[in-house]
């Protein structure tokens, strides 16, 4: 492109939360293009644990978390890893992330997530309804699962944060659990099932089969690579690509951990680190899981799909360029066989993906300060794909003039206070 190419709506990112913002847009009768380098849905969209969170809202940070992250970091089957070169770069990270999980701090932080998580399933399914594919969503519990009975113990805070909030739980001795799952060893002498949740049997086909349905409703995918915004006279925003100079009404950040380098030209600095996540994939399993899983003693999920058994959760923290460890995908091996004694661990796959994550463990949604025309939908870690459809209905809403219908402000990027 030699000239300036004049778009309706931008939205940058074609990740799960850039394609539901596409589409959030599209349904106001907006014309609306979707850039990114790469292919639809190929990034954490693809790799994560397919479950559809509807309940979360226990942060990432909580009290007394420092306590546990030396043993983790020198556990080769530990839940964290840190490349210690990077250490220098990622302790304010860090520093921001456990003053996080003070007591004081956790109560809005769980109220903020939750009214982002809780409409997930309806969204999604209004979403793919017509498509020929309702079926990549399934109804399910996320079942803990506890080798120790005293830990699955609902007087803890992380339960409390849950039920205080009427999350529908329950715990159930190792007899239940078998019959609920009969493929988990003996050893799991508990669970607590957190009910009325869902799962996908193939998260990238999510976000694959609703750009197809934007795409045919007359929406545009620009295989691009975006390096800078620049506020015009009007309110319309200029993106300069790879490709070319483009403008548009209105552009909706979603370029996951690489949102940060386009607003730092403009003087934003944001604590968005790169949580690195692996998944190990089965392919021929031999088990299958009814439920999403979570590995409470190893801190990974656990489940079904339409291409094998999949475990994926651990973070590594080495940014954004460095190579993947695969031993850290691989180590997910062991904890898988002692959960699942049946398991045939030889035919594997693994991955490796980068998840955009504020140390407070709740995105950014809603005006960018000192950028006006673009409007954040990024850094949800953990649960993008669980809060992909609340947050792209709220940016919409936004690109127009709206009021959202609920306070956002938790998710403003004014909370870090150097914007």
């Amino acid at each position: 492109m030699s000239e300036t190419t004049s778009l309706g709506y931008a939205v940058v990112g074609a990740g799960i939360v850039g394609i539901c913002s596409a589409l959030s847009l599209q349904e106001r009768g907006l014309a609306v293009t979707l850039i990114d380098p790469n292919p639809p849905a190929e990034a954490a969209s693809y790799g994560n644990a397919g479950v559809l969170s509807t309940w979360s809202c226990v942060p990432q940070s909580m009290p007394g978390l420092w306590k546990n992250v030396p043993q983790w970091l020198f556990d080769p089957e530990g839940p964290v890893a840190l490349r210690w070169a990077y250490l220098p770069k990622f302790l304010p990270w860090m520093t921001q992330f456990f003053a996080a999980g003070k007591a004081e701090r956790i109560p809005a932080i769980a109220d903020a997530m939750l009214q982002l998580n809780r409409p997930t399933l309806d969204l999604y399914r209004r979403f793919l309804a017509g498509t020929g594919h309702e079926d990549l969503i399934r109804d399910s519990m996320y079942v803990f699962a506890y080798r120790d009975p005293d830990k699955a113990n609902l007087d803890n805070l992380e339960w409390r944060i849950r039920t205080d909030r009427g999350v529908p739980v329950e715990k159930i001795d190792g007899n239940a659990l078998h019959d609920i799952e009969p493929d988990i060893s003996a050893d799991y002498k508990a669970a607590i099932l957190v009910k009325d949740q869902g799962r996908t049997i193939d998260p990238g086909a999510i976000g694959k089969v609703l750009t197809e349905k934007f795409l045919s409703a007359g929406g545009a995918l620009l295989q691009a690579r975006v390096q800078s915004l620049k506020p015009l006279d009007g309110g319309r925003v200029e993106l300069q690509t790879d490709t070319g100079i483009l403008t548009a009404e209105r552009v909706i950040l979603s370029a996951g951990p690489w949102s940060a380098a386009l607003l730092k030209s403009h003087g934003l600095k944001v604590p968005l680190e790169s949580e690195r996540g692996y998944h190990l994939i089965f392919s021929d399993p031999g088990v299958t899981l009814n439920n999403s899983i979570m590995v409470t003693d190893s801190k990974f999920a656990v489940s079904s799909m339409r291409m094998g058994l999949r475990c994926a959760g651990t973070a590594e923290f080495a940014g954004l360029d460095y190579p993947p460890d695969y031993r850290r995908a691989h180590a997910l091996a062991g904890p898988a066989k002692r959960l699942l004694p049946k398991l045939n661990t030889e035919t594997r796959e693994v991955w490796m993906g980068q998840r955009p994550s504020f140390p407070d463990t709740l995105p950014a949604i809603g005006n960018i300060p000192g950028l006006p025309g673009v409007i954040a939908a990024f850094g949800h870690g953990h649960l993008g794909l669980t809060a992909a459809p609340m947050t792209g209905k709220i940016v919409a809403g936004l690109a127009i003039g709206e009021t959202p219908n609920i306070d956002i402000k938790a998710y403003s990027l004014e909370r870090f206070g150097n914007t």
